[in-house]
């Protein structure tokens, strides 16, 4: 196995983990079987989130494991584009890199995903990933429950980093990104992304996603599971509606949607709200601000297709 170095050096504004996957997107709609025709892309929720960060012009970190194939070959090189530092990824020369194939939509509805990742390089992530001095070197951690559901170790490197960086002081933000398929039931799933997001200081879950969690059926009940356990925001992704969001001093706001005539893929609309309101909260803006810059984002996201294509650059957003 080999570790990377890269040209981007600590310290660093926000450190993250996960898995990097190549993604084939149709050319065509239609069932995925029929389609004859792809786009090679970048894919990963927690990676969609340091990709946006970095265009943004934040120094961002990513820790992962990747294949020594094509697949983990076109990771590095996309990392690398983004200006994102990778001196914490490991080429994992005994496992490969994962991928996913992806249908096209016209009308606003959710594509269909097939992933074909298990048993990567990625979900071999483990303790033995987490180098102190990388992660003690950025002011805040991004975790996913993406991530989490790779493996159990790759959880165990996910609970250790928030340990690790709570005990150093440093701000986390969680989102929980449910993937129910990779768990070995839903009681396991809420149970260990529950343990993480008590240790965040902003959770984002969507509306639905909050209701699985906590078993609260309105954003209020939800955003009391969390603050009642020491987190002090949650912002709640209420999809057309919006977010709503509830702080631990009592501050609480809904914040209108950005309405988008032209949906292209829905995929990646969370990370690029994930993006928004993290940025703007490290930059010292108002819970509101970055809760708007959050649906901003999230909207231009959806216009474009691929997960973080459509992730815009500071002077993008600017206009």
């Amino acid at each position: 196995m080999t570790m990377l170095t890269a040209a981007r050096n600590a310290p660093l504004d926000v450190v993250t983990l996960g898995e990097a996957m190549a993604m084939f997107v149709a050319t065509q709609t239609g069932d995925l079987a029929e389609v004859e025709t792809f786009t090679k892309r970048i894919a990963g929720a927690e990676l969609n989130v340091a990709i946006g960060l970095a265009r943004l012009g934040l120094n961002v970190g990513w820790v992962s494991r990747v294949g020594n194939d094509a697949f983990g070959r076109f990771a590095l090189q996309q990392l690398k584009k983004e200006g994102i530092n990778f001196q914490q990824v490991t080429v994992d020369g005994n496992y490969p890199t994962g991928f996913q194939i992806k249908s096209k939509t016209t009308d606003g509805t959710d594509p269909s995903v097939e992933y074909f990742r298990k048993g990567s390089a990625a979900s071999h992530l483990s303790t033995a990933d987490f180098n102190r001095e990388y992660f003690g070197s950025a002011r805040h951690l991004h975790l996913s429950g993406v991530a989490a559901a790779l493996s159990g170790q790759s959880l165990e490197l996910c609970n250790h980093a928030a340990r690790e960086m709570r005990a150093m002081g440093k701000t986390i933000s969680f989102d929980p990104n449910l993937r129910p398929v990779l768990w070995s039931s839903q009681q396991v799933m809420i149970d260990q992304l529950n343990k993480l997001a008590f240790a965040a200081d902003w959770v984002l879950p969507g509306l639905k996603e909050g209701q699985i969690l906590t078993g609260q059926s309105t954003p209020e009940g939800i955003a009391d599971f969390y603050l009642e356990r020491g987190v002090q925001a949650v912002i709640i992704k209420t999809g057309p509606d919006g977010a709503w969001f509830k702080t631990a001093a009592g501050d609480r706001a809904t914040v209108p949607a950005i309405k988008v005539s032209n949906v292209v893929d829905t995929v990646g609309a969370g990370d690029g709200f994930a993006v928004g309101t993290i940025s703007a909260l490290l930059e010292g803006k108002t819970l509101k601000q970055a809760v708007q810059r959050g649906n901003k984002i999230g909207s231009l996201a959806i216009q474009a297709i691929g997960d973080s294509e459509g992730l815009p650059t500071r002077a993008a957003l600017a206009e």
